[in-house]
């Protein structure tokens, strides 16, 4: 079974519930999908790590051949390639690895190499396979290095992957194709709104999911109405803990010492199993 762990708002502690949730249950794999972002490996402290780069084809055009008829910029609709009087000049950054502007050009003038834009790094922790993806800096496109990550999770067994915060691009490529959605949320104004936003993403796809609520305690009770009026399971509440943030800013995961909360995260998996069933 693969869970996504994923917050429509950033801070709520997405990544400590995943990290959490993972140890907790044992899981197989944990992949950590917030490219731009990774941190899980900050709380399981992996051993030796192996890496391979994500590249990207990328057009090069020759202008031998290249007779300046300007088809292969009206094709690209992410404006990747200009072309004005003899000059023609392919900006890679907005690149989407189509391959259209090859096809369309009628005097093959346009070739392809690779580009690496990012980079995946596997590794164990704790008897566990850890695998997350780093995007280059200045690199725009986040959702071939998730596919890409994603790519390594492990047939069998249970896989955690932490999504990216948002409710964009990022985080349909990690939703889709899932079993399980476990939505983190706080209990203030702004979490309702993203959490809002993000459960509408995951219902187009499809993907059952229910609701952490962390920080429990502060705020009000929108997210609890919400949550209610959407027929969305709350599987559990995290309270607004001293001695978790403690743990948190030292990079340990809360259940290594509050050993209660195990039994918690054991209980919650098994609801989820009942709820994908």
């Amino acid at each position: 079974m693969k869970i996504v762990v994923a917050s429509g708002k950033g801070g709520t502690g997405k990544t400590s519930v995943a990290v959490n949730l993972a140890l907790s249950v044992e899981a197989e794999q944990y992949i950590d999908c917030d490219v731009e972002e990774p941190n899980a490996h900050i709380f399981l402290k992996p051993g030796h790590k192996r890496q391979q780069p994500v590249e990207l084809l990328v057009p090069i055009i020759d202008e031998k051949k290249c007779t300046y008829c300007r088809k292969c910029a009206e094709f690209c609709q992410y404006n990747a390639l200009f072309v004005a009087g003899e000059t023609a000049m392919v900006f890679n950054e907005l690149c989407h690895s189509c391959g259209g502007c090859k096809l369309v050009c009628p005097e093959g003038a346009i070739t392809e190499e690779p580009r690496q834009i990012g980079t995946i790094t596997v590794s164990e922790s704790s008897g566990m396979s850890l695998v997350y993806g780093e995007l280059n800096v200045g690199e725009a496109l986040a959702v071939p290095v998730i596919a890409a990550v994603k790519e390594q999770a492990v047939d069998e067994g249970l896989v955690i992957l932490d999504a990216a915060p948002g409710s964009a691009c990022p985080l349909v490529e990690t939703v889709h194709g899932t079993d399980f959605c476990l939505m983190v949320t706080e209990p203030t104004p702004f979490g309702l709104h993203d959490l809002e936003v993000a459960t509408e993403v995951v219902e187009l796809l499809t993907v059952p999911m229910g609701v952490v609520v962390n920080f429990a305690g502060i705020g009000d009770r929108g997210v609890y109405e919400f949550c209610e009026r959407k027929g969305i399971t709350i599987l559990m509440e995290i309270p607004y803990d001293r001695r978790i943030a403690e743990l948190y800013s030292r990079g340990v995961p809360f259940t290594a010492e509050m050993t209660e909360w195990r039994a918690r995260f054991t209980e919650l998996l098994a609801t989820v199993e009942t709820m994908v069933k």
